[in-house]
Formats: structure tokens, C-alpha cells, sequence
């Protein structure tokens, strides 16, 4: 019986492209201006220190700059950079730049679900500060009370069955109690190993019988 419900957020919840035509190029254009606005401070001193330990060299924050656009360029999913990143975007929420795009039918089966008694978690790429912002910024409102928690990279790699087992660890719940919901197969392949159920998003692709997970085109086809 699911009892818990862990859902990625990019081409799940939300769309791919909210994240690739509007966070990636706000958080690419405010790069370099943020950093040297606010590079003293403790926060955003300790994630240039980690880019720092990450490159193996004793980088300049002109460099530092250089290095985190780069990783972006490249669709880097490392810790600082999504800290970085998180820091940029909140600013752009509260300025009114964008707001956080979810889908309807992803809303309303949330909504269900929270209110029959089924406990609800993210897993991003995406830092927490990140999926927090995304979530309290929807054109459906603030969405943040609907989840028990968050999971981001610090957690593990989204490709390894270890993450699942600490989320699976962290939740309190027994594994097969938990449904994991994802686009990537690759996820859900983790997940599916550390004894977790799996669907598979396939919002603009062709449903697969033959596939090793369930799919649904959009959360209306989810059968709890």
C-alpha cells in the first residue's frame, strides 16, 4: 500500500522547459553580478569556497564566475552551483520575475493525495532552497505546506540506489510503502533497486508496454 509519494520536479511536476528557457537563463545572466554583489558574505563565500574544492584549484572569483557558467553551460548537477543558483532565483521570485510553473494535473492530485493522509517528499536536482521557491511561487498559489520534506544532491546522486535507501532511511518508511514518480529512467532504475515503486512520467512521449516501469502520460493516469 503507498503511504508515501516522492516526486522529481523537472518534467514531472513541472515543465522541462520552465527550467531550461526561464531559471537556466535568469541564473546565467545573474551570475556574475550576484557573486560580486555578494561574495562576502558567509553563505555565498562557502559555496565559492566548494567551487573552489570542486575545480582543485585555488580559482579568483572572476574565475570562480567563469567556472560556475561553465557548469551551467554543461548541465552540471553539483552541489554549489544549485545553492548558487537557488540564491539568484529567489531574488527573480520575489522581484516578481517569474513565477514557479506546475502542472494543473500535477496540483490537483497533490492536493488528493495530501488530504487522504498520503505523505508527500521531493527529490531534485534542483537545491532545496530551490524546490522550496519553485513551490511557494506557482500561479496555484504556495504549495509548500503539501510536502513532509525535501531531498537535493546532498542526499546523493538521482542515479544511485543509495540515495533512495537514505531517503527510504530518512522518511521512515518501509520501502515498498513508498512511490517514487520521475521522468528519467535512470532514476527510477535507482529507486526501483532500493525497493522503492516506480511510474514514469512520458508527458510527450509514447506510452510503452514493454517498459521496465509503469508509465503515465500526466498524473490523471496514476493508479494509487
Amino acid at each position: 500500500m503507498i503511504k508515501t509519494i516522492v516526486t522529481d520536479i523537472e518534467g514531472t511536476t513541472s515543465s522541462l522547459s520552465f527550467v531550461k528557457d526561464v531559471l537556466f537563463p535568469y541564473s546565467r545572466a545573474h551570475m556574475s553580478e550576484f557573486v560580486r554583489a555578494h561574495a562576502q558574505e558567509p553563505a555565498v563565500r562557502h559555496e565559492l569556497d566548494e567551487v573552489r574544492r570542486l575545480s582543485g584549484k585555488n580559482l579568483t572569483d572572476a574565475e570562480v564566475i567563469e567556472q560556475l557558467l561553465h557548469w551551467i553551460a554543461e548541465d552540471k548537477k553539483l552541489t554549489p552551483l544549485k545553492c548558487l543558483q537557488g540564491m539568484i532565483w529567489e531574488d527573480g521570485y520575489k522581484k516578481g520575475d517569474f513565477k514557479g510553473h506546475m502542472y494543473e494535473d500535477a496540483v490537483r492530485h497533490l492536493q488528493k493525495w495530501k488530504q487522504v493522509g498520503i505523505r508527500l517528499y521531493v527529490f531534485s536536482s534542483g537545491s532545496v532552497q530551490a524546490q522550496k521557491l519553485l513551490f511557494a511561487h506557482t500561479g496555484y498559489g504556495d504549495l509548500t505546506l503539501l510536502f513532509s520534506g525535501y531531498f537535493d544532491t546532498n542526499i546523493g546522486n538521482k542515479r544511485e540506489a543509495g540515495s533512495y535507501r537514505k531517503i527510504t532511511a530518512a522518511i521512515g518508511s518501509a520501502p515498498d510503502d513508498i512511490l517514487f514518480l520521475s521522468d528519467i529512467p535512470e532514476e527510477l532504475d535507482a529507486a526501483q533497486a532500493a525497493g522503492m515503486q516506480t511510474i514514469w512520467l512520458v508527458r510527450d512521449g509514447t506510452i510503452d508496454p514493454k517498459a521496465a516501469h509503469r508509465q503515465a502520460r500526466n498524473f490523471d493516469e496514476i493508479m494509487i
